[in-house]
């Protein structure tokens, strides 16, 4: 019975890591899993954590879902974005063992970095943009494609939304969604991948209780910031996360 506990350290560092994402949906609809992953990776492989979180996922989408009810949805994006989704994860699913995963992380980070350059440049203002369908097929995808690969996918979708100006609750929620939809498709090729074994799948079950506080601390969160301090936050968080992009492909 004993081999099947984690240690007292890995239990800590897995829920502090699982409760931080789950605050980030709670606060931002999701798409910044990548900045909990490394406190993950202190006691576990990647693809471990990945198995780890891979149904995780699905029950901070539900928890999150309850904050953001459909009327925060904003449909004419999520009709362009979701199935480019899809494509994406299929894409990403065949692409996992033969791509290089580094040179994906280096990309997305430096254009992500570029493109929170280009606002500041604009004096850090939302400069509101008509919807493209082709940019919304570009994010869409590529959203797909880096969720699958790295659980990270919120760059993408966040460099086509945030120019959009949405009011903050409908940006989170449609990143809320929108990642909801991309996590029950991508839950079952993540487990065969990396089909977890008992000892993980006792860690996920002790991981559960600390979602529904993350992702009502992350709610409050949002409920004190404005519409400036929350687009001044996503951005931030995707400087963030770009960091963490190129640290990994460049440390291979």
């Amino acid at each position: 019975m004993t081999e099947l506990l984690p240690s007292l350290a890995t239990l800590a560092t897995a829920a502090l890591g699982v409760w931080f994402i789950s605050f980030m949906k709670g606060a931002f609809g999701g798409g910044f899993a990548v900045v909990g992953i490394p406190l993950l990776s202190l006691v576990m492989t990647p693809l471990e954590a990945g198995a780890l979180l891979a149904p995780l996922f699905l029950v901070m989408d539900f928890f999150a879902l309850r904050y953001w009810k459909p009327h925060t949805w904003s449909r004419p994006d999520l009709r362009v974005l979701v199935p480019a989704c899809v494509v994406g994860i299929g894409a990403g699913y065949f692409l996992l063992r033969g791509l290089d995963r580094r040179a994906m992380s280096v990309a997305m980070a430096l254009v992500s970095l570029g493109f929170v350059v280009m606002w500041l440049i604009g004096g850090a203002q939302v400069q509101t943009r008509p919807r493209h369908v082709w940019k919304g097929v570009l994010a869409g995808t590529a959203s797909g494609v880096t969720s699958m690969v790295a659980h990270s996918g919120g760059p993408p979708l966040a460099m086509y939304l945030l120019p959009l100006g949405l009011p903050k609750a409908v940006y989170a929620g449609t990143s809320s969604m929108f990642f909801t939809v991309g996590n029950v498709i991508k839950v079952g090729p993540w487990l065969f991948l990396a089909t977890p074994d008992a000892r993980l799948w006792t860690l996920t079950g002790l991981c559960l209780p600390f979602i529904p506080f993350g992702v009502w601390a992350g709610w409050r969160l949002h409920e004190r910031l404005d519409q400036r301090q929350m687009t001044r936050a996503c951005y931030g968080l995707l400087v963030v996360t770009s960091i963490k992009l190129l640290w990994d492909g460049l440390r291979g």
